[in-house]
C-alpha cells in the first residue's frame, strides 16, 4: 500500500506523542480509530479494512508537502475500490491544502460517502485544477472547530470543485467563526439539502448576502443555532430566496420581534425551532403552514395564537400558568408543557387533551384538587402522558398532599364531581316513582 493511499485514508502519518501510534478496531461497531500513525507502525491500518467508519487523530503532514503524489496504479485502485469504509473522520491535524488538493481526487475510487474534519487547521492554498470535472462519491461533508483562510477570494477553488460540490447533499461548518458565505459559493451547491452553520458568527445582515438569488436552490434544512442573530424579522427577510426550505433552527440566538414588520415567512416552512431565544411572547407572524413549533426554554407567560396546521407544539421551560386552548390547534397531536407554572388542568381542556397522542406536563406546581389530580390521572390512564409519569408529577398544594406523587392522590367521583353522582340518582328515583305510580 503506497503513501498516496495512506494519505487518502487518513492524512494522518507521523510520530506519536502520548498515545501509541496504531489503529484500534471495534468489530461490533465496525469502527476503527488510528492515533498518529508513523511509518514504522502503519501496518496496523490493515485492521481498518473491515471498518465502515475510520477515524484518524493527530499527525503532522507538513513534512509531506514536497512529496510527489503520483497517479495510482491498477492494484492501488483495486484496493481502494474493495474497501467498505463509508465515513472518514480526520481530527486534530494541520492540513496543508496543497496536499489535500493533490489526494482528494483519489476518493473517486472509494465508496466513502461522508468526510468530516474536526479541530483541524487548514494551511496555505492548494492547486485545485486537478479536480476540474472530477466527481466524488462523498455526499456529506462537515467541518467542526476548524481554522482556515477566509472563504472570500476562494471562488476559483470552488469553481474547480464544482463538479463534486454541485452533487453534495449535506454540508456542516460549525464552531468555525464563519461570519458570512459569499453569494457565489452558495450557487455552487445545486443539490444541497441540509446546511448546518451552528456556533458561528452570523449576524442579521449576513443572511441576505449568503442566501442570495440562485444560492442553495434545493435547501430544505437550515440550522443557525448559536449565532449572533438578533432580529426575528431580519431572519425572515434573509431566507426569502430559499424556496424549498422546510426546517429552520434559530435556537440559542437572542431574538427580538418587531411587531411592525410586514415580512411573511415562506409557505414551505414546516419545522420552526425558536427555543432558547429569549422571547417573552410568541412572535408574529408565524409561517402559515407550520407543523412543528418549538418555543421551549423562553419567557412566555401566555400563548395566544391560532395555527390550523400545527401538529407538534413544544412549550416546556416557560412561565405559563395555564394550558393553551387546544381548540386553536385542530391538528395537534403532541403538546409539551413541562416546567411551567401550571397548577391544574381544567376539565374542559382535559377532554380536549385526550385526543392528543403525546402530552407532557411534568414538573409543574400542581394543586392536587380534583381537577389538578383527577385530570392528570385520567390522562395517564388513557395513555396520553408519555414522558415523566408518574415520578415527575408531584403535588405542590394543598398542604396535606404537598410532595405527594399525583398518581397517589385519592380522587373519588363523589368528592370531585358530585353532580356526576347526584344526577343519576335523581333520574333513578324519578323512574322508580313512575313505576310505583
Amino acid at each position: 500500500m503506497n503513501v498516496a493511499v495512506l494519505l487518502i485514508l487518513g492524512l494522518g502519518l507521523l510520530e506519536a506523542e502520548g498515545r501509541r501510534n496504531r489503529c484500534y478496531f471495534n468489530r461490533t461497531q465496525e469502527y476503527c480509530v488510528c492515533y498518529k500513525l508513523s511509518e514504522e507502525t502503519v501496518g496496523s491500518i490493515i485492521q481498518c479494512l473491515a471498518a465502515t467508519v475510520v477515524e484518524f487523530q493527530g499527525g503532522d503532514l507538513e513534512r509531506y508537502i514536497d512529496f510527489p503524489v503520483r497517479d495510482l496504479d491498477a492494484s492501488a485502485i483495486e484496493t481502494l475500490g474493495s474497501l467498505i469504509v463509508q465515513k472518514i473522520i480526520i481530527g486534530n491535524v494541520l492540513v496543508p491544502e496543497i496536499i489535500l488538493a493533490r489526494v482528494l481526487r483519489f476518493f473517486s475510487y472509494t465508496h466513502v460517502q461522508e468526510l468530516a474534519f474536526e479541530s483541524c487547521i487548514f494551511q496555505g492554498t492548494g492547486d485545485w485544477s486537478d479536480m476540474d470535472g472530477q466527481n466524488l462519491p462523498i455526499r456529506s461533508l462537515s467541518f467542526h472547530n476548524v481554522t482556515s483562510a477566509p472563504l472570500t477570494g476562494q471562488e476559483q477553488a470552488f469553481s474547480s470543485l464544482s463538479r463534486w460540490l454541485e452533487s453534495l447533499e449535506e454540508l456542516a461548518v460549525t464552531g468555525s467563526g464563519v461570519a458570512s458565505l459569499p453569494c457565489a459559493i452558495g450557487m455552487v451547491f445545486r443539490a444541497l439539502r441540509s446546511l448546518d452553520l451552528a456556533q458561528n458568527s452570523l449576524g442579521d445582515g449576513s443572511l441576505s448576502l449568503s442566501f442570495c438569488q440562485g444560492a442553495f436552490p434545493q435547501l430544505q434544512v437550515l440550522r443557525l443555532q448559536h449565532n449572533n442573530l438578533r432580529s426575528y424579522h431580519s431572519v425572515c427577510e434573509g431566507v426569502q430566496l430559499l424556496p424549498e426550505l422546510r426546517h429552520l433552527d434559530l435556537s440559542h440566538n437572542n431574538l427580538v420581534a418587531d411587531p411592525s414588520s410586514s415580512c411573511q415567512w415562506l409557505a414551505s416552512l414546516l419545522h420552526f425551532n425558536l427555543s432558547n431565544t429569549g422571547l417573552d411572547e410568541v412572535p408574529k407572524p408565524l409561517p402559515p403552514n407550520l407543523e412543528v413549533l418549538d418555543m421551549s426554554h423562553n419567557h412566555l407567560h401566555a400563548v395566544d395564537i391560532s395555527q390550523d396546521s400545527l401538529r407538534k407544539l413544544f412549550l416546556n421551560q416557560n412561565l405559563l400558568q395555564a394550558v393553551p386552548s387546544i381548540r386553536n390547534y385542530p391538528m395537534l397531536d403532541t403538546l409539551h408543557l413541562d416546567n411551567n407554572s401550571i397548577t391544574e388542568l381544567p376539565r374542559d381542556e382535559v377532554k380536549l387533551l385526550r385526543r392528543l397522542q403525546d402530552v407532557a406536563v411534568a414538573d409543574n406546581p400542581f394543586s392536587c384538587s380534583c381537577s389538578g389530580a383527577g385530570g392528570l390521572q385520567a390522562l395517564a390512564a388513557a395513555g396520553h402522558l408519555r414522558q415523566g409519569w408518574p415520578g415527575e408529577y408531584r403535588c405542590h398544594s394543598p398542604a396535606q398532599y404537598q410532595g405527594w406523587p399525583v398518581a397517589q392522590v385519592p380522587v373519588s367521583v363523589l368528592r370531585c364531581d358530585p353532580a356526576a353522582v347526584v344526577a343519576p340518582i335523581c333520574v333513578t328515583l324519578a323512574l322508580l316513582g313512575l313505576v310505583g305510580a
